[in-house]
């Protein structure tokens, strides 16, 4: 190891350890901060943590225990179309390979369309990744942009329409607030958003990759070439083209789940990535609140309940930082 590279490593040390302490790791908190302690110790800091199951308090939802009833989603959203979104193998908003050229990589966006609820369960439920000759087909509804208010809004007196402590320490309501419901199949990409997020895992359970803004280097960021899925009903089969006029996407180029055969060429191809500091990772069980803070970076995968599904929301507040 030359002594750029240790001194690089140590940077990267000193920096986790003046935000997130001499023993880096995500707080886990059993009862609900006030808000003066989430401005304090978190928001200001640019800290993550997650509220713990535990807190009898912490989702003091309706929705606990109304949403692990399927019955009860189908009826009370039985006139709410909403927008699914659609993919080959789970991973919407991520690079794949080119169409023209499998050797070069696109960020390609979901197929979306209007369904009814109860077609999109079905859907969801249907899914599955690609095996021998059998296309993948994976749905996962994932609209963002305001979708539990916008599109599931017989849900609303299910859950709380902000979290308040967080709302008095921002000093704004959450510009956006959105539902998620996919399974195992489903999964995001390393990016990050520039937006507080509150993460509330309703059922099954959510699992995140985290690295601070610091570790942008790492991320090996680069512009890539924006193409889009379309899927036909009849054929059962996705096309992907790349959008016209031709528009390029910054995304994280690191895919920390590699597989197998190709993890070497992973570790070769990003060696800041999987030769620095290790990422944190964490469980957010169904209770739980995850507080990711703004600019940092996270991929996420899930486990679904019993039934096969995982259900969250997520409040998204834009704050500035000094």
């Amino acid at each position: 190891m030359n002594s750029t590279t240790t001194k690089l490593e140590n940077l990267w040390e000193e920096v986790r350890e003046l935000s997130l302490g001499t023993t880096p790791q995500i707080d886990r908190l059993n009862t609900p901060p006030t808000p003066i302690q989430f401005l304090r110790h978190y928001l200001s800091q640019n800290k993550p943590f997650i509220l713990s199951a535990s807190a009898a308090t912490t989702l003091n939802w309706p929705a606990t225990t109304l949403w692990t009833s399927t019955t009860y989603l189908l009826n009370t959203l039985s006139s709410s179309p909403i927008s699914l979104h659609l993919t080959p193998t789970g991973q919407a908003d991520s690079l794949v390979p080119l169409p023209s050229n499998p050797d070069s990589l696109c960020f390609a966006s979901a197929a979306v369309r209007k369904t009814s609820f109860s077609d999109a369960i079905d859907a969801i439920n249907s899914s599955h990744k690609k095996d021998g000759l059998n296309v993948g087909f994976v749905a996962y509804a994932q609209q963002q942009n305001d979708c539990f208010r916008a599109e599931y809004g017989a849900l609303a007196g299910d859950c709380d329409s902000d979290i308040s402590w967080a709302t008095e320490a921002i000093g704004q309501l959450p510009e956006a607030v959105n539902l998620w419901i996919g399974n195992e199949y489903s999964e995001t990409s390393f990016h990050k958003d520039h937006y507080e997020n509150l993460y509330a895992v309703v059922t099954g359970e959510k699992h995140f990759v985290l690295l601070p803004p610091t570790d942008v280097h790492r991320m090996y960021i680069k512009e890539y070439p924006a193409a889009k899925y379309s899927y036909s009903e009849e054929t059962g089969e996705f096309e992907l083209e790349l959008e016209n006029p031709p528009r390029y996407v910054p995304w994280c180029s690191v895919n920390p789940f590699p597989l197998p055969e190709n993890k070497e060429k992973e570790i070769s191809e990003f060696p800041l990535y999987y030769n620095g500091p290790k990422p944190f990772k964490v469980t957010v069980k169904a209770g739980e609140i995850l507080y990711l803070p703004s600019m940092w970076f996270h991929h996420v995968r899930q486990t679904p309940d019993n039934r096969g599904l995982t259900i969250a929301v997520n409040y998204y507040t834009s704050t500035r930082r000094v």
